[in-house]
């Protein structure tokens, strides 16, 4: 019998009144055809997939139970359905995953032209061993979401300042048997609760700012203005990506862009300066064909929404074969 619906047995055995358990393992045991799973014996440790190996690919980790880390690399061409799954593995370590990709034909996994992946090093020396036909293209929201870190990094030491600060003034006022009391800004925002409460306006581009979180931002700027300006570079990044189509210009922006992170000098960007010199060609090759990894990131999130429907996975191979029978 196929498997066609995430939906949980036991769910189906409580709307129609029936025992879920019972029926769940009725299900495995006797009408799934999962005792004669073919994968059964390594599917825990590796599933491979060649015939659903496309032209585009995506590689990501994804968690199953306990934090255990698979290695997922899944085709574009599927867009989350039927044939999505190309390989999943055991584990991050590039040796492993390379050992069981490699089992692919070569002329298939030279057909491959492009594969989106993030910025580990084990992700690239996959790529560059199994793929080594296709353009490697780093996932924009990796580049962004450094950036954005970045600039909550220096939120929050403006913050560790500000509670410092108020601590010690508390315990004057106390020395000197007064009650102490925070100055509040024209929004009655503290300067600790300017620093807590902006956090989501600077993940924010401006344009969607609201009319409270336009004065938030204000009197955060005014009071700290190297915030401002750490924003502003964030969201000059994201404009690059938004905007730009040509690769050539975009080279030429993100130069421009990478000039104004030296010169600003903050050392919360140091790792963004290092990512960008490592990464520079394929942080590049995504304004060819504006590729990213949401369509890894959306299949891992139809992983983690049917693992939460049975509250966990307690047999990992059952849970793989009712993935397979989904999306590979």
């Amino acid at each position: 019998m196929v498997d066609t619906t995430p939906i949980s047995i036991k769910v189906i055995g409580k709307l129609y009144g029936v025992n879920g358990r019972l029926l769940s393992q009725q299900y495995k045991n006797k009408t799934s055809d999962f005792k004669d799973w073919k994968n059964r014996n390594h599917a825990k440790e590796y599933l491979v997939y060649p015939k659903n190996i496309s032209k585009f690919l995506s590689i990501d980790e994804t968690a199953f139970s306990n934090g255990e880390l698979y290695t997922v690399v899944t085709s574009k061409k599927a867009k989350g359905k039927k044939g999505t799954i190309v390989a999943m593995i055991k584990g991050t370590k590039a040796a492993d995953v390379i050992k069981y990709l490699l089992s692919i034909p070569k002329n298939l996994r030279d057909k491959v032209r492009e594969i989106t992946l993030d910025m580990a090093s084990a992700m690239i020396n996959i790529c560059n061993a199994v793929f080594p036909k296709a353009k490697q293209v780093t996932d924009r929201f990796h580049v962004q979401k450094l950036v954005n870190d970045a600039v909550q990094e220096l939120r929050i030491k403006h913050r560790w300042k500000v509670l410092d600060a108020e601590n010690k003034a508390i315990e004057q006022a106390k020395i000197k048997g007064t009650i102490y009391k925070s100055a509040t800004l024209i929004n009655s925002d503290t300067s600790k609760q300017l620093l807590a409460r902006s956090r989501y306006i600077l993940f924010k581009h401006f344009s969607k700012w609201t009319e409270k979180q336009k004065l938030r931002a204000q009197l955060l700027f005014e009071k700290y203005p190297d915030i401002h300006k750490a924003y502003k570079l964030s969201m000059e990044l994201f404009e690059i990506y938004q905007y730009t189509k040509v690769k050539g210009i975009a080279y030429t922006k993100l130069a421009q862009w990478y000039e104004q992170i030296e010169n600003a000098g903050f050392k919360s960007f140091n790792s963004v300066k290092r990512t960008i010199q490592q990464h520079y060609r394929s942080i590049l090759n995504y304004f060819e064909n504006r590729s990213s990894n949401a369509s890894a990131e959306s299949f891992n999130a139809k992983i983690k929404a049917f693992r939460s429907q049975f509250r966990g996975v307690r047999d990992i191979n059952f849970f793989l074969f009712r993935i397979e029978k989904l999306f590979a």
